[in-house]
């Protein structure tokens, strides 16, 4: 009878625990915007897993977040960039817009596609989203950060190491959710 208690005390014990690190991770690793981030991923050719990863970093998913900067939305789009990432790719833009999470995420998507593109390299174009284009471009043309102009050794902004730290741990959790 004792090892019954033993047993069934350990298996509840189990079940507790799976649901506290299920809620953690949920805290920490929402889902949401699926339909949007997965339309954007086919619409745009990138991971579902990394735009998740971007929206999370940038906003925790909050359509109304405005930055200090003036970044808007759940991508944390400046509405230059958005407009001209529109223009881009043949879309309408207007400023109001960028509060709709499915434009923002569209235009986010695409943003991260080009500079994925561009760089040849998620982890520039994910640097690149943080820092801007003109950073990482000059960080490349800097032997101090950079060996071959291609890849970056040293990322001197604290803020962008950190954001690629981040990201990249949300792209490991959520690759394994968008599938």
């Amino acid at each position: 009878m004792k090892t019954f208690y033993s047993l069934f005390s350990l298996m509840f014990l189990t079940i507790l625990l799976t649901f506290f690190v299920g809620c953690i991770l949920n805290y920490f690793y929402p889902m949401k915007y699926i339909e949007e981030i997965n339309e954007a991923s086919y619409s745009c050719g990138v991971d579902s897993a990394l735009i998740a990863s971007i929206a999370n970093v940038e906003s925790g998913y909050n359509k109304d977040a405005v930055s200090n900067k003036g970044a808007i939305g759940v991508m944390q789009m400046m509405p230059s960039t958005a407009e001209w990432i529109a223009k881009k790719n043949n879309l309408s833009y207007s400023e109001k817009m960028l509060k709709d999470e499915k434009y923002n995420i569209l235009l986010g998507g695409y943003y991260l596609s080009y500079l994925i593109n561009y760089f040849g390299d998620y982890k520039l174009g994910v640097c690149a989203y943080n820092a801007g284009q003109g950073n990482v471009i000059k960080w490349l043309a800097n032997s101090e950060y950079s060996n071959d102009g291609k890849t970056l050794n040293y990322i001197p902004f604290k803020e962008t190491r950190e954001y690629l730290n981040k990201v990249n741990k949300n792209y490991h959790y959520y690759k394994n959710r968008y599938k």
